[in-house]
């Protein structure tokens, strides 16, 4: 299992994409606002998610 850094984006949940904020010790926190339909899916902000239940998509040191 590939733990996320802080500004990697990943993918969790039916598709749903975010970059990360924070990572913690079971999950990270993860700023959804960067998907381009955040307003239509009325979510929060922000969200935490397991390391066990997301992709990396795109890490920030590549």
């Amino acid at each position: 299992m590939e733990i996320a850094e802080i500004g990697n984006i990943i993918s969790f949940k039916d598709g749903l994409r975010g970059i990360v904020e924070k990572v913690n010790e079971n999950s990270v926190i993860v700023d959804l606002t960067c998907m381009e339909n955040f307003e239509e899916l009325e979510l929060e902000e922000k969200t935490v998610v397991n390391h066990k239940r997301y992709t990396i998509i795109h890490s920030s040191n590549e």
